[in-house]
């Protein structure tokens, strides 16, 4: 597996070209200069020279607060990881080996309601010490389970062994729109 490390902006004296395209804080065209003058442009300013497009020719440098331009970076990045689209949440529910009839009367309530909200619905069956030999009994208990939910659902595949027993995912059926009468 492969670590992306994003690359660090070279900001200040870090610049090793002579000349940069140079925009200030507000944005605004100053042109091509030397890196010394624009320095000199950013320390008067109490700024940093950061270079943004080091590709370009002569490369791109920002006169910019670097703290404050990375604080603002990392909060839209964050923003971004935490902001998921509603019903990707994957909900679990948990079966015992012995579960009993109402309790899976029960639990296929609380996936009746994780289906009805939009999310996806993984269901395990976790086994231990005896109960790993016989997974074929365990299975035909998670196959009744699916019967019992009442929400229209997808298995997005069939019941399988996992490292802890048994597992499946079912998610919420896409509804067809039906065309409004007008």
């Amino acid at each position: 597996m492969q670590k992306h490390f994003e690359k660090r902006l070279r900001l200040n004296n870090q610049i090793r070209e002579s000349q940069v395209q140079v925009i200030d804080a507000d944005g605004k065209q100053l042109g091509v200069m030397p890196t010394n003058e624009a320095l000199r442009l950013a320390n008067e300013r109490e700024l940093d020279l950061v270079e943004v497009g080091p590709s370009a020719k002569p490369p791109i440098a920002k006169i910019i607060d670097y703290g404050k331009y990375m604080y603002q970076k990392e909060k839209r990045d964050r923003g971004s990881k935490t902001s998921k689209a509603p019903g990707q949440e994957i909900k679990t529910v948990r079966l015992g080996f012995t579960i009993g009839g109402h309790d899976m009367l029960v639990r296929s309530g609380q996936a009746d309601k994780f289906i009805k909200l939009g999310h996806r619905v993984r269901i395990e069956m976790p086994l231990r010490g005896r109960e790993k030999s016989m997974s074929n009994v365990g299975r035909e208990k998670m196959e009744s389970f699916l019967k019992l939910i009442t929400e229209p659902f997808a298995q997005e595949e069939p019941v399988k062994r996992a490292p802890f027993g048994l597992g499946v995912l079912i998610s919420p059926e896409k509804r067809k729109s039906t065309p409004k009468p007008t």
